[in-house]
């Protein structure tokens, strides 16, 4: 009984060796190759690196999609701040007063087209109004020139010149017609002549037979004399006298008629 007791039992003859030996041989590797399989574990590393790169790739196209979309959403967000603000328009009316600045003409021309506007303007509103005279004159006056009795035998247009002696130079008694006027009565003629506009008389005195018309120095259509008693000052008074015409053939149709006048003037005055 005791032997049978402490007989440790054996398998049995038939019975066969697990087919499952995968734990021995990873323990028996273990004690063999305590680092394990360089090969398996390369193929591992690789396959975990090759997984990490994709998610890195991955990873970094959905920040570059995110960053893109941000940019565009912060640009259009920018865009309607400033449409709101007038900011957008602003940049837009700037672009427009410059090409119109462009059009548009210089300061003077401005200053110019203003003053002409202000013309038409001011042509536009001018009113033709009528003045009635306070007191109407009923009857006409008749203003005399002591000439009513005489017969104007000579005109000409053409500026007289008068000698200063004290100042030795010649000076301008005005420009108008110079006529020669023939006494109805008495057959005289005399030399009359009055400055445009007023009318007053710059030379008067009688066209005597002592007078000599001179041309003047460098001149063929000037012409100078002396006059003993000239009355244009209401005194009369010695003058040296010189008149300039147009041309030379006016002054010559002056000297002819100054001339003949002489020639008619010498048997009147030697009768009286």
């Amino acid at each position: 009984m005791a032997d049978s007791a402490d007989a440790k039992p054996t398998p049995s003859a038939d019975q066969t060796a697990s087919s499952d030996l995968r734990p021995v041989e990873q323990e028996t590797n273990l004690v063999t190759n305590p680092l394990g399989d360089p090969s398996s574990e390369g193929a591992a590393k690789d396959a975990q690196e090759t997984k990490s790169t994709t998610y890195t790739e991955t990873a970094a196209k959905a920040a570059s999609t995110a960053a893109s979309t941000a940019s565009a959403a912060a640009t259009g967000v920018k865009d309607s701040v400033f449409s709101m603000f007038g900011g957008g328009a602003k940049k837009e009316r700037k672009v427009e007063e410059d090409d119109n600045a462009k059009d548009e003409p210089s300061g003077s021309s401005k200053a110019q087209k203003k003053e002409d506007e202000d013309e038409e303007k001011a042509d536009e509103e001018e009113v033709d109004v009528e003045f009635e005279p306070v007191v109407r004159l009923t009857e006409k006056v008749e203003t005399k020139t002591n000439e009513e009795m005489e017969e104007q035998v000579f005109k000409m247009r053409a500026k007289l010149f008068k000698f200063d002696r004290d100042s030795k130079e010649w000076k301008e008694r005005g420009t108008g017609d110079v006529r020669l006027l023939k006494h109805k009565e008495n057959g005289k003629t005399r030399l009359v002549m009055r400055r445009d506009k007023t009318l007053k008389v710059c030379a008067n005195h009688y066209v005597t037979p002592d007078m000599k018309l001179s041309p003047n120095v460098g001149s063929d259509r000037s012409w100078v004399w002396n006059v003993a008693a000239d009355v244009s000052e209401g005194e009369p008074e010695a003058q040296t006298l010189a008149i300039r015409f147009g041309n030379s053939e006016n002054a010559n149709l002056f000297k002819e008629a100054f001339i003949k006048a002489q020639q008619e003037n010498e048997s009147l005055f030697q009768k009286s």
